[in-house]
């Protein structure tokens, strides 16, 4: 008879997760969760074939833990506002898996930035189009522009390298998002590049 598996699947890939939240995704080997569970490297491969399998279930759990900050986002008074601070959240709670997620995912993974952006665009997007009297396309820039500040200070904030307050995040969150909002009611076509930009920059530097 063979013997008792010790762990479970969902154990092993928890065991793993703590340890790459604790060193990277690059501390995760078959040795280093062996010392997580207090076992040998037997447990893992009950699972998985290669540590790469178990670094790909960990991306995996990774983006569920990252959906829960944005559902958390979407709850606020204001969900696009909420999610971007909520995804600032994430980069200062958990930085090791926002790197995972948004700078060094696993090879052959799916997700990263540019997907992260297109789900959670289309959460915001009517919430946007209500309050700013936009239509889908400029609700979509508008919300592109901002998503990508947030993801400049979670990148910061995740290298350990962010020099600016909560306070100062917002306040320049809000002085992008009323330039943006002003700039697309004064210069109709802005968002489609449908404008005359030198006749707007002549007479801006005048």
């Amino acid at each position: 008879m063979p013997p008792r598996v010790k762990f479970t699947k969902e154990e092993i890939v928890e065991a793993a997760l703590r340890v790459t939240r604790e060193g990277g995704i690059d501390s995760l080997t078959a040795r280093s969760l062996a010392a997580e569970l207090g076992a040998s490297t037997r447990p893992m491969f009950t699972y998985f074939e290669t540590v790469d399998e178990l670094k790909h279930e960990v991306h995996e759990a990774a983006k569920g833990i990252y959906k829960t900050y944005i559902e958390r986002g979407l709850a606020e008074p204001v969900p696009f506002l909420g999610v971007g601070q909520n995804t600032i959240r994430f980069a200062r709670e958990e930085p090791e898996l926002f790197r995972l997620l948004f700078l060094q995912k696993p090879d052959g993974a799916d997700g990263g930035a540019a997907e992260a952006l297109a789900f959670s665009q289309d959460l915001v997007r009517d919430s946007i189009m209500g309050i700013y009297k936009m239509d889908a396309y400029e609700a979509d820039c508008y919300y592109r522009n901002l998503w990508l500040i947030a993801f400049s200070f979670c990148a910061m904030i995740a290298a350990g390298e962010c020099p600016y307050t909560d306070e100062q995040m917002s306040a320049m969150f809000t002085e992008v998002s009323l330039a943006v909002c002003k700039a697309y009611k004064d210069i109709p076509g802005l968002p489609r590049g449908d404008y005359d930009r030198d006749a707007i920059f002549r007479e801006l530097t005048k």
